[in-house]
């Protein structure tokens, strides 16, 4: 099995594009191997965002879903039942990744498993020699954070994390404007990311149904401290730390990641959030209303660099996403996909201090719009995603959301969350590459 897929990595063209034909792919040396996919955790994620856009592809791209992994019988049992029904699979089922690995049946894995479970998920799947579509937020922790990007990097597998705005036309668009240098500086990033929904998150009948002796309670709590078998955090987990953050690794890590791939910078310099549980007090411990302000820039240079200030709350929806960049010219909206003048220096206020105006030229932007909804970017955006993935496993090429990516919105996410913890403000030691929270290293 491993001599075979090293005869697709060295014998595949690179060169897999946007819009590649199956005629085209039939030219490529070794193009006729088809890559068997498994599916690593029957999630909603799973079956929304990820299968749609792999039926539209597999054929094409000659894949095929092969094999799926769960510790849940009743996932099991219905993953098996969807997948083969909505790609004519006849999947082979497996109780854990150990088994499936051990079968060698599979070249690569969709990983959208619980939050805290994707960075450890990743190293199993590349240590197994499998590429991997890994969810975000990819890790919770920093020792998960740097296990996963050594391991991935030793293995030189393909993972692509599942930022899919780094597959959007017009955030390529946005990153591009400000690379030319024609946007100027960033002074300022305002984020929201605003919902009303009592359910977000909430599994309540499933909860009611599951027993212990369905899972493999376990195998799921991994290098979790132990605790007795609790459904709420096996179904509702993203309420609960240490399982997920809650809203930074949710939904923040969307949006933190667009600030490091526009302004090239890794990590924040430091963090102070505030926040807490006012609204759905339903024994939750993770933040239902959360504000956190970052700072950015160069290490060596506290003097310059910008804010960014990111929102969130579950209690009322107004605003609902907004990605808005200033600079002292004007603002790039990625809620309307426009770049403006507004807010820029103008001229009766420059002229005073012997200055210049600086207003940026009104520009469209290509794309759509981001929503609030379980697929946290739309279909479009996780299409191009998952198809820019699936080129890469085929020509090699980095994808457009690599590790590294991923380790940068966990450094974030993992600041902010020991920031509302905490109560301090947090700052990253580079050296180190630990979260440091009044001084101390930040665990759980």
């Amino acid at each position: 099995m491993a001599s075979r897929r090293e005869f697709i990595i060295k014998s595949a063209m690179a060169g897999a594009v946007a819009g590649i034909s199956a005629k085209s792919y039939a030219r490529i040396i070794g193009s006729n191997d088809r890559v068997r996919v498994g599916c690593v955790g029957f999630s909603d994620r799973f079956r929304s965002s990820h299968v749609p856009p792999f039926k539209a592809l597999m054929k094409e791209m000659n894949f095929e879903m092969v094999a799926l992994s769960d510790i849940w019988n009743r996932r099991r049992e219905e993953g098996k039942a969807f997948i083969d029904k909505q790609l004519g699979s006849d999947v082979k089922v497996f109780n854990n990744n150990d088994d499936l690995y051990a079968s060698k049946m599979v070249d690569a894995v969709f990983i959208s498993t619980a939050d805290f479970q994707h960075a450890l998920h990743t190293i199993e799947a590349v240590k197994a020699g499998c590429d991997s579509y890994s969810e975000k937020p990819l890790a919770e922790t920093m020792e998960d954070n740097r296990a996963v990007l050594k391991a991935v990097r030793d293995s030189k597998k393909i993972v692509q994390i599942g930022s899919q705005r780094r597959s959007g036309a017009n955030y390529h668009a946005a990153n591009d404007f400000i690379k030319s240098g024609k946007f100027g500086p960033i002074v300022m990033v305002e984020l929201m990311w605003n919902v009303n929904q009592p359910g977000r998150w909430r599994r309540p009948e499933l909860v009611k149904n599951l027993k212990e002796s369905d899972v493999d309670w376990k195998r799921y709590l991994m290098n979790r401290p132990f605790e007795a078998f609790d459904p709420r955090k096996y179904l509702e987990y993203r309420l609960f730390w240490p399982y997920s953050s809650g809203i930074p690794g949710q939904w923040m890590s969307h949006q933190i990641d667009t600030v490091h791939w526009f302004s090239g910078l890794p990590h924040p310099r430091s963090v102070v959030a505030n926040g807490g549980i006012y609204q759905w007090k339903d024994g939750r411990t993770n933040a239902d209303t959360l504000t956190v302000v970052f700072d950015y820039g160069p290490a060596n240079d506290p003097k310059s660099g910008f804010q960014v200030q990111f929102t969130s709350r579950f209690s009322n929806a107004a605003g609902d996403t907004k990605e808005l960049y200033y600079s002292n010219g004007g603002m790039i909206n990625l809620d309307t996909n426009e770049i403006s003048a507004t807010g820029g220096l103008r001229e009766r206020e420059a002229g005073a201090m012997g200055l210049k105006a600086n207003l940026l030229q009104p520009l469209k932007l290509e794309g759509i719009k981001v929503e609030t909804d379980a697929n946290t970017g739309g279909d479009s955006l996780t299409f191009n995603h998952i198809k820019n993935w699936m080129e890469c496993v085929r020509s090699r090429k980095e994808p457009n959301a690599p590790i590294e990516a991923g380790y940068q919105h966990s450094i974030a996410t993992i600041m902010s969350n020991a920031a509302y913890r905490t109560g301090e403000k947090v700052t990253f030691d580079s050296k180190r590459q630990e979260v440091l929270a009044g001084g101390k290293v930040f665990k759980y």
